[in-house]
């Protein structure tokens, strides 16, 4: 049995695997939540978006919490071309609207906007030589979605109430209608922790603030982040170093923090 002479705080729960798989490199991943969701509750937000589904639209999702909340209002999955962040949401993305509609994915919100701005079907980079119109082939091909592409480069985005600002700013910037349906709130659940820990892990800005809204953290304490912003958000609060996945999934993350400790030896 490996000892587990590191002590790492996740502040978002991780699956048992996961922490099975650092333990065996003798590192004690303890999970203590400091956020929940709630799904809005608001019959014309609901009723408009089954009115959406019957209609061909381009979806962006950057959430887990936005995708789960959309497909749990609606009985079928709507006929959208979609565009998401991250393996887990693209999977959740692609186990609801079908894995034809998964239009583009990226490893951060930025990214995903210039993935989006470069679709194909909006006369993008990918396009070919037929222009805007004539790229729609590979993305979903003629009927309703001419329709889509000749209003413009519009596009829905379902997101939390602390959604950052990065993509829609981008895609605003490139000439796009940016529709937003806030879909889920983020509530913030700061618990006071004792334990002086080796390393903390954070995976969004909201679990950053919660956290040190109640807690400070050792000078020798390891901070490590998914993405620049949730690090950026860490900077505000302290200064301790920061390691940042570029990976929005938390396995990349817990990998990062092994391989820290695993160096240190």
């Amino acid at each position: 049995m490996t000892t587990q002479s590191i002590h790492i705080l996740s502040t978002r729960p991780l699956p048992a695997g996961l922490i099975a798989y650092a333990a065996a490199f003798g590192i004690g991943l303890d999970t203590l939540s400091f956020i929940a969701t709630a799904r809005v509750v608001d019959e014309d937000l609901i009723r408009g978006i089954r009115e959406l589904a019957l209609k061909p639209l381009v979806a962006v999702f950057t959430s887990m919490n936005a995708v789960e909340a959309v497909r749990g209002w609606l009985m079928t999955p709507p006929g959208w071309k979609v565009f998401c962040i991250g393996s887990a949401t693209r999977g959740l993305a692609a186990d609801f609207f079908g894995e034809a509609a998964i239009a583009g994915t990226a490893a951060s919100a930025r990214m995903l906007a210039e993935t989006v701005r470069k679709w194909e079907g909006f006369g993008g980079e990918g396009a070919g030589g037929t222009g805007g119109a004539g790229g729609r082939g590979g993305a979903g091909g003629a009927g309703p979605w001419e329709a889509v592409v000749s209003a413009g480069r519009e596009v829905y985005f379902f997101c939390g109430d602390r959604r950052r600002e990065e993509l829609p700013f981008l895609l605003r910037r490139e000439g796009f209608t940016v529709n937003e349906r806030v879909v889920y709130r983020t509530i913030l659940t700061p618990r006071k922790v004792e334990r002086v820990y080796d390393g903390i892990a954070f995976f969004s800005p909201s679990a950053v603030e919660s956290f040190f809204s109640v807690n400070a953290v050792a000078e020798a304490t390891r901070l490590f982040a998914i993405g620049e912003t949730t690090a950026a958000s860490i900077g505000a609060h302290c200064s301790n170093p920061v390691v940042i996945s570029d990976s929005p999934e938390k396995e990349e993350l817990v990998r990062r923090m092994i391989d820290y400790f695993q160096l240190k030896k």
